[in-house]
């Protein structure tokens, strides 16, 4: 589970540190606490790399504490991710010693990161507040531009690449991703008064948010979560030319990160699209099938 972070801590009073290394480090330590589905700076990625992707994660996951993490408001959160909004723009117009924003700024710097990814993350987790429910999936797809895209953006711009086409095939698999997210964590959202299922879906397939509540897993929800798991593993499809593409380690990182997002739509499978009353993961014991997967499989 994730390891709760008190967000406004950092907000408003965040501690300062005395050098880059340490704020790097502790970016590293943010993203080593939080339980992910998939790597985060894992050992596939270069050394001299992954702090620059650690400051990225710290920067997207404080964030999403922000408008996750429970015991706020709505307002306080909007609050919170306001102020770290403010707090990123002034780190990129003058020196800070933020623990975070000291290492994101730099990482700008050293790899000619453009800003609007970062802007683009922050609209997402607002919209995480205000917004609840999505009528169209066109909806949903405009939020995961926004919430998974400028991941994937960043890290080929992080490890040198900038061609337009590979970002096009790194945001299919990113918004696979969010959608695979979604689909996992349903019994978890609904707690947060979240449905990410699209209203038209849900209406084409006569489920309706009491299904959800009462944790019906009728055969018409089933039929819906396995129609939103075929779409989610088409995009998968489609992002999967980006593999050939990469070079070294990364290559296989990346892989690694596609597998498992397939893994988790067969488990949905497995457990017959039952998501209201069971949620797979990825565990540890996936972990060496996931590298084997990697290294070993076209």
């Amino acid at each position: 589970m994730s390891v709760a972070v008190k967000p406004e801590r950092w907000v408003l009073n965040p501690p300062k540190v005395k050098t880059l290394d340490e704020s790097f480090r502790r970016c590293k330590y943010i993203a080593r606490r939080h339980y992910e589905n998939f790597p985060v700076g894992s050992v596939l990625i270069q050394r001299q790399l992954q702090p620059f992707v650690f400051a990225v994660y710290a920067f997207a996951r404080t964030a999403d504490d922000f408008a996750d993490e429970p015991g706020y408001s709505d307002a306080e959160r909007i609050l919170y991710l306001n102020e770290w909004e403010e707090l990123f723009i002034r780190s990129l117009e003058s020196k800070t010693r933020h623990p975070i924003m000291w290492a994101v700024s730099e990482t700008i710097r050293a790899k000619d990161l453009p800003v609007q990814p970062f802007l683009d993350l922050l609209s997402a987790f607002r919209q995480d507040v205000t917004v609840k429910r999505y009528k169209s999936f066109d909806d949903l797809m405009d939020y995961c531009r926004r919430s998974a895209n400028p991941i994937g953006q960043l890290l080929l711009l992080i490890f040198g690449y900038r061609d337009a086409k590979l970002y096009r095939y790194s945001d299919a698999i990113c918004t696979g991703l969010q959608l695979a997210n979604f689909w996992q964590y349903v019994s978890i959202d609904l707690k947060k008064n979240r449905i990410y299922f699209p209203d038209e879906d849900m209406l084409s397939y006569g489920v309706s948010e009491m299904d959800f509540y009462g944790k019906k897993s009728t055969q018409s929800f089933k039929d819906l979560v396995r129609f939103e798991v075929e779409r989610t593993s088409a995009l998968f499809k489609m992002g999967k030319p980006l593999i050939k593409n990469l070079r070294g380690r990364f290559r296989y990182e990346i892989k690694c990160v596609l597998i498992g997002g397939n893994t988790i739509l067969r488990k949905i499978e497995k457990l017959d699209y039952d998501v209201l009353n069971s949620r797979p993961k990825l565990s540890l014991w996936d972990t060496p099938s996931l590298l084997y997967q990697s290294f070993f499989n076209q």
